[in-house]
């Protein structure tokens, strides 16, 4: 294992199999982590809260924009709907 794994867990998807449920996936595990790192900075003092509101908020728009674009959750991609 290296330190890129250890620091950086991913977890195998267990959903309904479609290419653009693997790809959501993998951008909701790469939010996740990005938003864990931005807390613990400003936890930290190293950013301050307004800062890390508005990098998560653009990360938040990120995945969004993500979700649209591979229709998760239109035509039936998303089980739950």
């Amino acid at each position: 294992m290296n330190s890129y794994d250890f620091f950086c867990p991913r977890s195998r998807y267990r959903g309904p199999f479609t290419p653009e449920n693997l790809v959501f996936d993998a951008n909701l595990q790469e939010f996740a982590q990005k938003v864990t790192t931005i807390s613990c900075l400003e936890t930290g003092g190293k950013l301050s809260p307004e800062q890390a509101y508005n990098e998560i908020e653009a990360l938040w728009q990120k995945l969004q924009t993500a979700k649209q674009e591979l229709g998760i959750g239109d035509n039936g991609h998303d089980s739950r709907s």
